[in-house]
């Protein structure tokens, strides 16, 4: 034991000894120039200090020689320039002399013999000496240490001034941790696309031998959260070349020329390491349609899109520098940066589908302890509209849940949690009055009551008035399967379950609240939809809403809305038609099943939070569908 205790203490003083050596001073001009002053200004208060530590009053030297001539001084004491006098009546004065004046000579001049008074020389100590030196020396030391900081800043601020044209772009090793295409779901065909990509660098010569030529460029479009970036990542895991890796923004910088420097830097690294891939992400910053109108765009902007556009398929081919790149704002992009020969590829990526759902689920379950009653057929149908990122967010959240609460694996109830506020934020635990609370349980049990009356809705999967985010309540009634269409019925069918809410509180209080405020604009968006997008209207197939910015003569600068006032207020009759259909089918059904109405906003106030079993139950059974064909 006591040979391991005395292990421990060397092994804990070998540490320690690390630690202060590695503590060390940065010896640059900055940290020296500080040194330096501190030292002077040390010494310079050391030498005041000592001229005035005496407190001897001090007399004139040619009333010391009269005294010295009169008999009444005994000793001086002689220290360089400053002399200490002393009296027979004991008293002590100080006078001073020039540096170079010998006292002797001084006393001879004025007629008084050498004899008459003792005089002693002091000599100096190594440190006064020292004093003196570094008193001379160091202002000149200082003088050039400065000069020598100020030279080194301005030759650091030049260095900077001519690398602003230089890339910025990160480059991925083999030795960095890998994101393989194994670790990507949801987004197949995009995935297919790219391992086509990285296939065309590996084995060149396969496709040339057919006659294919290699793709120059491939633009990812989508949604955030679908996994872009992340396919970007895979195939700088998969690719056996250098890929650099930048965003959009780095181009720009406040000097105008700067982002085609850079550009020209970017491709001239990639083109010494070919065959390589540049990634730029967000490239909707740099690649925007360039104006012709009278208002110009952004001149940095637009050169360095310019350059991009003269590298990709400039009058120099490239044929060993792939780019990828990505955006969620495709209808933004100029249309030169989109032709063949440039982005020869347009991947699209979309919400991913049931299946993409599950595989998602299964990567990021990886490594999570979750129970095995688990149903991830039943999650996956739940999370219709989440993106991948939700999804990773969502298992995330759940994790977190299932640890604040000590449990030892995920369970349904922590999953279907973390669902729900990923969606609609955390629990808040607002102090609300009795009749608040019957306000806002009155105005879910609307929405629920409307929605399981409506055949074309999906059921109700949970009903809540636990606060979450700016909303007192909730209803939620998520897609059971993915929809491609939408129908005039169930759109209708969503505005009046929208409107069930103030429904209920104009048939139970007789007033009508704020908290109605959000589904009366989402109701009239839906309904904006469908007469200036969808065409659902008496107004027939028509397209009343913003048309496109691509003219024949280039893209114009503002968007046109080709619309005459009395189309505008007709658009306005139609919408209002439409919504106050909808709101009289809510009003409808709230006053034929008020019974109904009654017991659901009575179990809400007691517990807070209904699933959709529960609902269904107290409604009378599971809720009845029809498919489109039989609308």
């Amino acid at each position: 034991m006591a040979e391991k205790n005395s292990l421990k203490k060397k092994n804990g003083n070998g540490k320690k000894g690390k630690k202060v050596f590695e503590m060390r001073m940065n010896f640059n001009f900055k940290n020296i120039f500080i040194a330096l002053f501190i030292a002077f200004l040390i010494f310079s208060a050391l030498g005041s200090l000592g001229s005035q530590v005496s407190s001897l009053v001090e007399k004139p030297l040619s009333t010391v020689i009269a005294d010295v001539k009169d008999g009444k001084v005994t000793t001086i004491e002689v220290e360089e320039s400053r002399l200490t006098v002393s009296y027979k009546d004991g008293t002590k004065f100080i006078s001073h002399k020039e540096p170079q004046e010998s006292l002797y000579k001084l006393l001879e001049s004025a007629g008084v013999a050498s004899n008459t008074v003792e005089i002693k020389v002091k000599d100096l100590s190594m440190a006064q000496i020292w004093m003196g030196i570094i008193g001379n020396v160091l202002p000149l030391v200082l003088t050039v240490v400065f000069f020598l900081f100020l030279f080194r800043q301005a030759r650091g601020a030049q260095d900077s001034v001519f690398s602003f044209g230089q890339s910025r772009a990160r480059v991925f090793s083999k030795d960095l941790p890998k994101v393989t295409f194994a670790d990507v779901a949801g987004v197949d065909e995009a995935k297919k696309e790219l391992e086509e990509v990285v296939d065309f660098l590996k084995n060149p010569a396969k496709y040339r031998a057919l006659g294919a030529r290699t793709p120059k460029g491939v633009i990812l479009i989508g949604p955030s959260g679908t996994g872009k970036t992340l396919l970007a990542k895979a195939v700088a895991g998969e690719a056996k070349v250098p890929f650099f890796s930048i965003a959009g923004s780095e181009f720009m910088e406040m000097l105008v020329g700067v982002g085609a420097a850079r550009v020209r830097d970017l491709f001239a690294q990639a083109k010494k390491s070919a065959p390589a891939i540049i990634f730029i992400d967000e490239i909707d910053a740099i690649g925007r349609m360039r104006s012709v109108g009278i208002m110009g765009g952004h001149d940095e902007r637009e050169q360095t899109l310019n350059q991009i556009l003269v590298e990709m398929d400039g009058f120099e081919p490239n044929t060993a520098v792939m780019v990828i790149a990505a955006t969620n704002r495709g209808d933004l992009l100029d249309s030169a940066l989109l032709r063949p020969g440039r982005f020869d590829r347009r991947v699209s990526l979309d919400l991913p589908d049931l299946e993409g759902r599950k595989a998602i689920l299964s990567i990021h379950a990886k490594g999570k302890p979750y129970a095995k009653v688990v149903n991830w057929e039943k999650v996956a149908k739940r999370t219709v509209g989440f993106s991948g990122a939700d999804l990773e967010n969502m298992l995330n959240e759940s994790a977190i849940l299932a640890a604040r609460e000590n449990k030892k694996e995920i369970d349904m109830t922590d999953i279907e949690e973390a669902a729900t506020k990923v969606k609609l934020g955390p629990e808040k635990k607002r102090l609300q009055t009795d009749l608040d609370r019957k306000m806002t349980a009155y105005h879910e049990a609307g929405h629920g009551v409307v929605n399981y009356y409506s055949p074309h809705l999906d059921p109700v999967h949970r009903i809540s008035i636990v606060s979450r985010g700016m909303a007192l309540g909730f209803t939620m009634a998520p897609p059971e399967k993915d929809r491609l269409h939408e129908t005039r019925s169930r759109l209708i069918d969503e505005i009046a379950m929208t409107m069930g809410g103030r429904a209920a509180e104009q048939i139970v209080f007789n007033e009508m609240t704020s908290g109605a405020a959000n589904d009366i604009n989402q109701a009239t968006r839906i309904a904006r939809y469908m007469v200036a997008e969808f065409g659902m209207s008496d107004l027939g197939p028509i397209n009343f809403g913003p048309h496109s910015d691509v003219t024949e003569w280039g893209k114009a600068f503002y968007e046109q809305q080709n619309v005459s006032p009395d189309m505008l207020g007709a658009i306005d009759r139609e919408m209002k038609k439409i919504l106050d259909e909808g709101y009289k089918r809510a009003l409808e059904v709230i006053r034929k099943n008020r019974k109904k109405l009654d017991l659901i906003a009575a179990e809400l106030v007691k517990k807070e939070t209904l699933e959709g079993e529960e609902f269904e139950k107290l409604m009378g059974g599971p809720k009845k569908k029809i498919n489109v064909s039989e609308s």
